[in-house]
């Protein structure tokens, strides 16, 4: 991340002076991606990322490197105005525009508008002069989305208004608006936390039913025992990391690691063609995770 956008996330975080954290530390953390990696040939699936309100696209780090390995081309959008703030080609960090009072925010609308981000996106990663050098190794045909939070309503949002997307991930999101039967048609994965999605809990978990019940295509809904709304995420690892630990069960390595590896998973089977054995049902190396339907 930019300086500006690591001083949009300690702003927003009202992060204490006190805790030592300066946006020249957190724009200096590093990952397990490289600049200027040499990209396998050939054409390969685009997966496109959504992260929660509120939040910037450096959030789904560890799952964009994840699937980028297994041979995905990963898009992570930034939803400008939306979020703690994204650095623009003129050196702006225009910081958000909707957060300080989200009690009045129209949820459905929202989730409406970065459904359109994300088309535009596409757009421009798949037309004619792609706005990304490497646009030729998109395989346009064969497009994914995943999102957490109101990236996960954002994910369905999109496969509404948009068929290019063949397949989506909601983790942990509710949905603005639920879905009716016949608009999504195609692979969706529901991976959440048990506390709170697991059926006949009550709360979302009665969204979640809905959304199930009108979902057409091939489709699993799977809760992690233990997991908190941002295990799906990388906050909680950054915040371990920083010394603030975690008050979830699951540890947010942990939290990562089921994310990355049945996400990963779902879009092998679904965008590949690839049999994923782990959408079989529970698994012992996984027994945080339970199939719920």
């Amino acid at each position: 991340m930019t300086l500006g956008e690591a001083a949009g996330i300690l702003q927003h975080r009202k992060m204490p002076a006190s805790s030592g954290i300066t946006p020249q530390n957190l724009a200096g953390v590093t990952t397990h991606a490289f600049d200027g990696a040499r990209p396998q040939r050939g054409k390969h699936p685009l997966v496109v990322l959504s992260a929660a309100a509120e939040n910037p696209r450096m959030t789904l780090t560890s799952l964009a490197t994840e699937l980028a390995s297994h041979g995905y081309v990963v898009a992570l959008v930034g939803h400008t105005y939306e979020d703690s703030g994204e650095t623009l080609a003129d050196g702006r960090t225009p910081p958000c525009a909707i957060c300080d009072h989200p009690e009045t925010l129209d949820f459905d609308a929202v989730a409406a508008s970065r459904a359109r981000d994300v088309s535009f996106v596409i757009d421009q990663l798949t037309h004619g002069n792609t706005a990304w050098r490497l646009g030729h190794l998109i395989d346009k045909h064969e497009i994914g989305m995943a999102g957490h939070s109101l990236g996960g309503a954002a994910t369905a949002a999109t496969m509404i208004a948009d068929p290019r997307v063949g397949a989506g991930v909601d983790m942990d999101g509710t949905f603005f608006p639920v879905p009716t039967p016949g608009q999504i048609n195609r692979p969706f994965l529901m991976l959440g936390r048990a506390d709170g999605h697991t059926p006949g809990e009550g709360g979302d978990d009665v969204v979640w039913k809905q959304a199930w019940d009108a979902l057409g295509g091939y489709k699993k809904w799977l809760t992690v025992t233990g997991a908190n709304h941002f295990s799906f995420a990388d906050q909680d690892v950054l915040q371990e990391q920083a010394g603030f630990p975690s008050a979830s069960p699951l540890s947010p390595e942990r939290g990562v690691e089921i994310t990355r590896e049945y996400v990963t998973a779902f879009f092998d089977q679904t965008l590949k063609g690839s049999d994923s054995p782990l959408l079989d049902g529970p698994s012992p190396n996984n027994p945080e995770v339970l199939f719920q339907h």
